[in-house]
């Protein structure tokens, strides 16, 4: 996970003339961005285009980043911003199931491991079908594994509203889960009866 204060004191060093060290605030922070903007339904190309623009667009504006905010948090309202300011908000492409999981390089919380682990590729298909202010963070907490007071700082939201959003995407999420099980088991149970009905003719 990405140190705050490794990424103030690199963001100081390019204000003082080190533009070097931007290299490594875009190695630390590229495959999350990159595995956002893919969670947000944007094409492998697009997320790859809204990336390299949104680290250009930090880069002008790093003068008016506030260290008492997470610089991630702060860059992941560039990247969206980017992403909605393009204009170019194709229909979802599916999303593979280990994209999001490349992102990540730190241990995983039991509810990342419970969005990876829980019937693969589904997980992520389903959440595209949530709302984007719930899918956004969703994806901010549990995939870029920011804190409430980040999400909420990057949002524009209290942390109630934070926390609110979480519950009701985690809902909708468990209930569309249900809901494909539950197709599923018809499905194999239709399947069933057929070779059954077919012996007996």
């Amino acid at each position: 996970m990405a140190d705050p204060s490794q990424d103030v004191a690199l963001v100081r060093q390019v204000l003082a003339g080190d533009k070097k060290s931007f290299a490594q605030l875009v190695d630390t922070h590229k495959n999350k961005i990159y595995g956002l903007l893919r969670g947000l339904g944007a094409s492998p190309q697009d997320a790859q285009d809204y990336t390299q623009e949104a680290f250009l667009k930090a880069y002008r504006k790093l003068a008016g980043f506030r260290e008492e905010s997470s610089f991630a948090s702060w860059l992941y309202a560039i990247a969206v911003n980017v992403m909605k300011d393009a204009g170019r908000r194709k229909k979802p492409e599916p999303v593979e199931a280990d994209v999001l999981i490349r992102a990540q390089h730190q241990a995983e919380t039991p509810e990342s491991a419970y969005l990876r682990k829980e019937t693969g590729g589904e997980v992520q298909l389903l959440l595209q079908q949530l709302p984007d202010k719930y899918r956004i963070i969703l994806l901010l907490r549990y995939t870029n594994e920011l804190s409430y007071d980040e999400i909420a700082d990057m949002a524009g939201i209290d942390v109630n509203q934070v926390r609110n959003r979480l519950h009701r995407a985690k809902k909708s999420l468990r209930k569309k889960l249900k809901e494909k099980e539950g197709m599923l088991h018809e499905m194999l149970e239709a399947c069933s009866d057929q070779r059954v009905h077919s012996l007996w003719k």
